[in-house]
């Protein structure tokens, strides 16, 4: 599948205060997820999506995200040298594999802002959102599917999951009315992080968007909402109260996805990652049983 008139935007400024102090010096999408940074794996999702242009929004101290994605010829040669094709491909497979490209956030003002600081690049195509927080298993595809509920509607199309209860006050909560295909739904109405008690469902928004162009004339006039940041989720549901626009709808995600923003599900997400390969899981697989064991 390709699409080469979509775009991916990867907000990637935030501070990752939650795990300091490891991200004091580090960006939180460059921690790794056994043994490639998380947003790394976000930007594979895209190209396996058929999507080749990613523009990721960037802070301060934000460099090496950039040098990640770029060539380092000395230990290209090095490596090569050495005669260890296995890391060189590995080395050479991340700056090969999209036209990335980077701008400044400036001030954090939220989800909201940053993709409106991508409405340059992006133009007046339809374009896609992934939050580097959010790794959907590559043996679940999502983005093909949410490509495919807006080409049919021409509307936005926000990935929806269903969370614990305890857990509605962390997203962005919406209310939908079924549409008869299989899990695709409408939006009727979303709010931010609301209280157990005042959630109108437990459909929780992920980190996947697919969204048209007239998303960034609404930024442009949002306010800030809850937090005192700009929220995309009060723009999206301005678009899903237009009568007159194609609205929102939403793809409800029923597969394996890995929450790298919370410190415990970033372990767990690093486990069972390993866990599943080949040349990890067999050794890991033996030690998980014998450490729960001793528990």
């Amino acid at each position: 599948m390709s699409h080469p008139t979509y775009k991916a935007v990867i907000p990637a400024a935030g501070l990752g205060t939650r795990f300091l102090p490891a991200t004091k010096a580090m960006p939180k999408e460059m921690l790794p997820v056994v043994d490639k940074p998380a947003i790394q794996y976000v930007v594979e999702e895209a190209v396996d999506a058929g999507i080749r242009d990613v523009l990721i929004i960037v802070g301060r101290n934000k460099a090496s995200i950039g040098n990640h994605f770029d060539s380092v010829p000395e230990l290209e040669s090095a490596l090569s040298t050495k005669g260890d094709h296995t890391k060189l491909g590995k080395v050479a497979h991340s700056s090969q594999l999209a036209d990335i490209h980077l701008t400044r956030q400036g001030e954090p003002k939220g989800l909201g802002h940053a993709v409106l600081r991508a409405k340059r690049h992006v133009g007046d195509n339809a374009f896609v959102v992934m939050l580097g927080d959010d790794l959907i298993d590559e043996r679940d595809p999502l983005l093909p599917a949410m490509l495919a509920v807006h080409e049919r509607t021409g509307a936005s199309v926000i990935a929806l999951m269903e969370v614990a209860p305890e857990n509605v006050h962390l997203y962005g909560i919406a209310t939908v009315t079924e549409t008869g295909d299989d899990d695709v739904v409408k939006v009727d109405g979303l709010v931010e992080k609301p209280r157990a008690e005042d959630a109108p469902s437990r459909l929780a928004i992920i980190g996947r968007y697919v969204l048209t162009p007239d998303v960034f004339e609404v930024l442009e006039r949002t306010t800030p909402g809850k937090g005192g940041e700009i929220q995309l989720t009060d723009a999206l549901q301005e678009l899903a109260a237009d009568a007159d626009g194609p609205g929102v709808y939403g793809l409800i995600f029923r597969g394996r996805r890995y929450d790298t923003g919370d410190r415990v599900d970033y372990i767990k997400a690093i486990v069972q990652l390993a866990v599943d390969r080949e040349d990890l899981g067999p050794d890991l697989r033996t030690w998980i049983k014998e450490l729960a064991s001793g528990l």
